[in-house]
């Protein structure tokens, strides 16, 4: 009997909050927890990524990760270096608003997660940029797509995709996690 999909929303700096869409998410995806970091205003690279190697590693199911900003970074960050047997839990990430921690505007406290790693995933990704986004312009995420080996698409004007831009529910945005998961369930079935 095959194993269940689980998702693992992966927040970024600050972490999502209730108004956020990824918290609108986990309501009402089935069988959707999240990354809780212990420190979401001073992030450090290595603590979030043993964290989110921790919760993908707690549950042997297969795993979606839903992951914004920063957490996109994790994400790929851990994918670069997490052993294979890990690596072949997760079904893909659907990465939002990736944050550019190498620009020049950059928050320090966000500093420690440069350099972004150029290693594509070894899954299925979807980047979902912004052409107004302060954290990242709309090149830099294609960049990103393009070193993580992920399907893009930026999203006209619409900042950050967060509270702040207008974005709860984003029921738009499962367009993309249906197109990821499509992707992977036909790359499983090959």
């Amino acid at each position: 009997m095959p194993h269940s999909t689980r998702y693992l929303i992966v927040p970024g700096w600050q972490g999502s909050p209730a108004e956020h869409w990824q918290s609108h998410w986990q309501k009402v995806l089935p069988d959707c927890s999240r990354v809780e970091q212990k420190d979401w205003m001073l992030p450090n690279r290595q603590a979030w990524i043993a964290e989110l190697e921790c919760q993908i590693a707690k549950d042997r199911r297969p795993v979606i990760l839903i992951a914004h900003s920063l957490g996109c970074v994790t994400v790929a960050l851990w994918a670069a270096q997490a052993a294979p047997a890990l690596l072949q839990q997760v079904q893909g990430a659907l990465l939002v608003a990736p944050a550019d921690v190498e620009r020049q505007d950059c928050p320090e406290p966000l500093r420690n997660f440069a350099p972004i790693t150029e290693k594509p995933l070894p899954f299925p990704g979807f980047v979902v940029g912004s052409s107004n986004d302060h954290a990242a312009t709309a090149q830099r995420a294609l960049q990103f797509a393009h070193w993580w080996g992920c399907d893009s698409v930026i999203l006209p004007q619409a900042g950050h995709i967060n509270v702040d831009s207008g974005f709860h529910r984003w029921e738009q945005g499962f367009n993309w996690l249906y197109k990821l998961q499509e992707r992977a369930d036909y790359q499983h079935i090959a």
